[in-house]
């Protein structure tokens, strides 16, 4: 299985300032990397449990006793965790977006470069894929994807010429849908914006924005007193939705004031904001997007 460098991992994994004996979860596993870097820095009575829904990253396992993966979205962190008994753990890792794995397997049909059946899903038994979206999703529906998920000014025109094209034949293909939709992108900048769009249908698939407020609320519940949280999203509504977490534990509107003008917040920030080095990016080009917030819990 090809999977590449893991994002920001140094950096990441300083992020949880790992106790040797203590209970940590890296909530995307993908090629294991960052599981990895926190195993070498936990004792032998350290613990780490990984979450991964895509079928594929079972095959990168880890085999060592302190390790379990799960094979589940980690919007259902709490339930798995306390089926193994984990009520609270030392500190939650999590690398958001799609695996380079998932973006050079082509049949996934997640990269605009491959000519491949609309699917996208993370989850391979999911019900909802890419092409059920754009097959069977309103014109309106479409338009307001594209508006809030890629930020595309013309998603009115391209939600049209969709569902006009559909009316004659399906579109089935990543192909199919590139054709349909270059001629209406600004020139020398159609890869970005498919790019975009296709970014657009897959967090609609894998409910992903939904995903990561289910899971940043649970977190308060679950981290200790003192652990840490460690988040690399690569979209800014996600960053957008953590750095708003961190602050007010809200994800929109503004938490209340006790009679002195406190808020009760459950999480602290940790230094700022950190992006990849020059010399990562160069190296990685999938890291060009990452930010990385850590917050502990107070």
């Amino acid at each position: 299985m090809e999977y590449h460098n893991p994002v920001l991992l140094k950096e990441s994994v300083d992020g949880l300032n790992i106790k040797e004996d203590g209970v940590y979860v890296d909530v995307t596993f993908g090629g294991g990397g960052h599981s990895r870097e926190i195993l070498k820095r936990l004792g032998p009575k350290g613990k780490l449990y990984a979450f991964d829904q895509d079928k594929d990253a079972l095959q990168n396992k880890i085999d060592d006793e302190r390790f379990t993966l799960i094979s589940e979205n980690f919007r259902f962190i709490k339930r798995f965790l306390r089926f193994y008994g984990i009520k609270q753990v030392d500190g939650i890792l999590g690398d958001f977006g799609v695996s380079s794995h998932q973006f050079n397997e082509a049949g996934r049909g997640f990269s605009t470069r491959f000519d491949a059946k609309l699917d996208m899903r993370m989850n391979q038994d999911s019900k909802l894929s890419a092409f059920e979206v754009i097959n069977q999703y309103s014109e309106e529906q479409l338009r307001q994807l594209f508006y809030q998920y890629a930020d595309l000014k013309n998603a009115p025109k391209l939600a049209k010429i969709i569902v006009e094209s559909r009316e004659q034949k399906e579109i089935e293909s990543s192909e199919q849908l590139n054709e349909l939709l270059k001629p209406h992108l600004f020139k020398g900048k159609e890869n970005k914006i498919l790019a975009q769009i296709y970014q657009a249908i897959r967090i609609e698939v894998n409910q992903e924005i939904e995903v990561l407020k289910e899971f940043l609320k649970q977190t308060e519940e679950l981290v200790v007193k003192g652990g840490r949280i460690s988040l690399i999203s690569y979209h800014s509504l996600e960053d957008r939705l953590v750095k708003r977490f961190i602050r007010s534990g809200l994800f929109e509107g503004e938490p209340e004031k006790d009679f002195y003008g406190n808020i009760s917040v459950p999480f602290k920030k940790v230094g700022g904001l950190i992006v990849p080095s020059k010399e990562e990016i160069e190296r990685n080009s999938r890291a060009r997007s990452a930010k990385l917030r850590v917050a502990k819990r107070i």
